[in-house]
Formats: C-alpha cells, structure tokens, sequence
C-alpha cells in the first residue's frame, strides 16, 4: 500500500498524431522531478529528440548532459556511476563534471582540451530539475521562478499526474486561449473574459470567476502564468485554494511528456482529503484527458479561419514565435 506521504502519479500513455511542423523551442524543460533524483543517482531520459544523461553528484548538484560519451560513444546512463561531483563512464571510466568538462582520465597523463561531454544549463525549482534546450546554441535568457507553495510544509504533498502525448507543445498551451472549446468539449456555460500581460518569455492570464455554492455565489478567480514553453503555475482562489504547477518537456517534435502537480493549503497541519479539494484536481485532471483525443488526431493549421469568439489565438501565437529561431508560429 502506497504510503499517504508519497506523491500519486497517474500515468497516460496517447496514440500517435502529427505534429505542427514547428522545431523543438528553446526553453527551460522538467527532465525529472527532485524527489526521483537521489543523490549519486544516474537516469536516462529521452528528450528534445537526444539521448540524454541525468544525475546528482554526491554533493547535490544536478547535471544533464549528452548520452554519450564524446571519447568512444557509451551510454552514460548504462552502467555510469556518480563518483564525487562527477559522472564516471563505464566504458574507460573517463569523468565528466554536471558542465560537462573531463575532470579525470586514469589512464592519461593529460586531458584531451576537447574532452568534454555536450551539457544542458541546469536548475533545480519547485520539485523539479529543468534543463535548457536552445536549438541555436543562445544561453539562458529567462530564468524559471521560485514558486514557495511547491516545496512549503505549510502545503499539502504534491499530487501528480503525467501523460505522453503524441502532440506539438504548443498545440497544448494553445488550449488555453481556445475560449469556445471549453463549452463544446468539457460543458463550461460561461467563460469570463481574461485580462493577459506579456512581459518577454512570462505571460499572465488573469480570470475572475463566480462559483456557485449551497450556500450562495462565490467570488473566485484562475491566476495563470506561462513561463516560457515548458513551465506554468495556475492559481485557483474562491473556494478551496489550489496551486497547479504544469510542464511540458518535448520528447520530440511531435510529443510532449506532461507533469501536473496540485498541492492546496493544509488545514490542521494535515493534507485535505476528499471533498472540494479532491474535486477540483480531479476536474482538471479529467479535462486534460478529455483534450488528449482530440490533439492526438487534429492538425495544425498555420493560418486558420477564426470567427470573433475564438479568443486571442493569434496574439498567443506571436507570443510564441519567440522561442523558435527563425520559424514561425
């Protein structure tokens, strides 16, 4: 029996579909959770169409690298082992700190000035690794935000939920402004107008709601934020606080690896249990799976006929052509 302070995962796998013929973007991606990346840990992780390397030096520190070693091409995720604050391969035991660099060659007497293993800026927030992927080889130009709810003890242990979708990343995020889908595909009558800012990578979507209750309307709200094309908190606020944190790692072009987790307030010092606070997760979680069949067998279509209650997909699109180097979205 899963123990009650262990996180739940639900876990989907989708059919296949085609993707919007757009690149892989650039941006901070999850490529593991914190709690799944034990120190001197060592992962594979198929992701942005590599072959890739997780681990935790005995320090702490997280590292993503390139699969394979640049000196005879091992995997170093088979059979790799942390030592110290280095990932050693088990091909001929050559070491490669988390930025990549040879640190040691048992054998050597020198260090190659090109030993170095490809590696992915790497950071470490609210219960997840992120690693930077940039087809154009840019460094970081945004940064992932501390989000204090997520790792607080005066929150509940975070619930979670991941999928594989056979679906571009942003034909996802494009859900979000898609206003007259949320009547025809998951029964929601009124959808409040939203008030969005965009400021560089970070858009905010600002809804206020009213909530019907036993005992009379309540004034509530859905607080979004979009943080790049990989990372976004939702705020719901009115009658059982809950924070989702949602990301989106591409697989490939074509497919996206999607983590939910909810964590709420605790009351007593105790995670809520059943009632509202159930509820509101498992609505958002039975929403996803509701869009899945249909991202899953659509197509994208770069310039499409939208009528006057669509809700500001192009806008959303030009925000997006910024994390695509010379494409458009």
């Amino acid at each position: 029996m899963e123990s009650p302070a262990a996180p739940s995962r639900a876990i989907a796998t989708a059919s296949a579909a085609s993707g919007p013929g757009l690149p892989i973007p650039s941006g901070w991606f999850a490529v593991a959770t914190s709690d799944e990346l034990a120190p001197g840990g060592v992962l594979a992780r198929h992701y942005f169409g590599r072959e890739l390397v997780v681990f935790r030096t005995e320090g702490g520190a997280p590292g993503v690298l390139d699969a394979y070693c640049p000196h005879l091409g091992a995997h170093l995720a088979v059979g790799g082992r942390v030592e110290g604050e280095s990932l050693r391969c088990p091909f001929h035991a050559w070491e490669f700190a988390t930025d990549g660099a040879c640190r040691a060659i048992p054998y050597a007497k020198r260090i190659p000035p090109n030993a170095r293993a490809a590696h992915y800026p790497t950071v470490e927030r609210n219960g997840f690794v992120f690693a930077w992927h940039a087809l154009d080889g840019r460094a970081p130009w945004f940064e992932v935000p501390d989000v204090p709810e997520a790792t607080s003890a005066g929150w509940s242990t975070p619930q979670r939920f991941e999928w594989t979708v056979r679906a571009h990343g942003q034909e996802l995020a494009e859900n979000g402004v898609d206003r007259a889908h949320f009547r025809y595909v998951h029964g929601t009558l009124n959808v409040p107008d939203t008030q969005v800012t965009e400021e560089g990578a970070f858009r905010r979507a600002y809804q206020p709601v009213e909530l019907r209750t036993p005992r009379g309307d309540v004034d509530g709200a859905i607080d979004s934020q979009t943080v790049g094309m990989g990372f976004a908190t939702t705020r719901f606020t009115g009658i059982c606080e809950t924070l989702e944190l949602a990301t989106t790692t591409p697989i490939d072009a074509g497919s996206v690896h999607v983590r939910y987790a909810f964590t709420q307030p605790k009351v007593d010092g105790r995670d809520p249990q059943g009632g509202v606070a159930a509820a509101i997760i498992r609505d958002i979680v039975k929403q996803m799976n509701e869009d899945i069949p249909i991202w899953e067998h659509k197509i994208y279509r770069s310039a499409p006929t939208l009528c006057d209650g669509d809700g500001p997909i192009p806008e959303f699109r030009r925000w997006c052509r910024q994390f695509y180097p010379e494409a458009g979205a």
